[in-house]
């Protein structure tokens, strides 16, 4: 097959879309080459036969009905063996001089069949919000694969908490994520039931696909939303609204409640939280500050203490001695 090398090298990839017209983004352009279509018809028709021509439109005309054949992502590399297959059989019959017209329409035919059987898996664009890997499709038409267009925004779900109680969100999705590179960011739209993300203020220390609120208070009383990342892209976003009800805890005197209040006026430039520095008494009167370093510390003071002792007492009795 040398002597059909030149024409390979020679004829440029524009001829294809040339010769294919309207199927030039079929599933055959797919997953064979130009070079490899005419190295079919060469040796079906010969190097210089008018038939050439022909056996190219053929070719083309047999598979336009793969022209909008549309399967799951994960199944291409199936189609592109299949492709591979019929491609040496029909070489193999090209070198058996059959015809050409009834190899492509039997080969056409035999790739529609496989091609029926991989969309008996089709996965439909009917699943819950999210950009979900699962759904990306590959299309003959234009060779190009795309997931479905979901929405990012899941619906507000309700959850109604009594003041003093605990809270609890899980920001987890009904469809497989990725493994790796997977954040979690946490947001809050005070007062408000909405999904409207002008509304809504970061929560900087909540991570994880996990958020829990323990004592709920009347403040806490809003919208939550966590949005699900890979790779610095969103997949997901899901809203939690929060409604606060019942009276203040049995054991929470009124004084509790307006001191509560009062703490709750103080400005936020205010609030400082400053490192405790306990003092001996302090130490000694509560157990728990006890800290093992604590203890290191109050141990070194008592023998310091003991040895300036130990030695004041000694330069005593030798200058009374001296002395005397």
């Amino acid at each position: 097959m040398a002597w059909l090398a030149p024409w390979s090298a020679v004829l440029p990839s524009l001829a294809a879309f040339a010769v294919f017209g309207a199927s030039a983004w079929a599933c055959l352009l797919c997953f064979t080459s130009y070079e490899e279509r005419l190295q079919i018809c060469q040796i079906f028709a010969g190097l210089d036969s008018p038939d050439l021509g022909k056996c190219e439109e053929a070719f083309a005309d047999a598979f336009k009905g793969l022209l909008d054949t549309e399967i799951n992502y994960e199944e291409r590399g199936q189609l592109h063996d299949a492709f591979t297959q019929m491609t040496h059989s029909l070489q193999e019959m090209a070198t058996a001089q059959g015809s050409f017209r009834v190899a492509f329409l039997r080969a056409a035919e035999k790739m529609q069949k496989i091609i029926l059987q991989l969309k008996e898996g089709k996965i439909d664009c009917l699943l819950p919000p999210g950009l979900q890997e699962v759904t990306r499709r590959f299309r003959c038409r234009g060779c190009y694969s795309k997931v479905c267009d979901l929405p990012l925004d899941c619906p507000v779900q309700d959850l109604t908490v009594t003041r003093g109680r605990q809270a609890m969100f899980s920001c987890t999705v009904n469809f497989q994520l990725p493994k790796e590179e997977i954040t979690y960011s946490w947001k809050f739209a005070g007062g408000l039931r909405t999904q409207d993300p002008t509304y809504f203020r970061d929560i900087p220390r909540a991570q994880g696909y996990l958020a829990r609120i323990r004592p709920v208070q009347p403040t806490h009383r809003g919208t939550f939303s966590c949005v699900i990342t890979h790779d610095q892209r969103p997949l997901a976003r899901l809203y939690f609204f929060l409604n606060v009800t019942g009276p203040p805890p049995r054991g929470e005197t009124e004084l509790q409640v307006s001191f509560r209040e009062v703490l709750r006026w103080v400005p936020q430039e205010a609030e400082m939280i400053e490192p405790w520095r306990p003092s001996l008494g302090e130490l000694l009167a509560r157990p728990e500050a006890l800290t093992p370093g604590n203890q290191c510390l109050l141990a070194a003071l008592v023998a310091l203490a003991s040895a300036s002792v130990t030695v004041l007492v000694w330069m005593f009795f030798r200058w009374y001695c001296s002395g005397n």
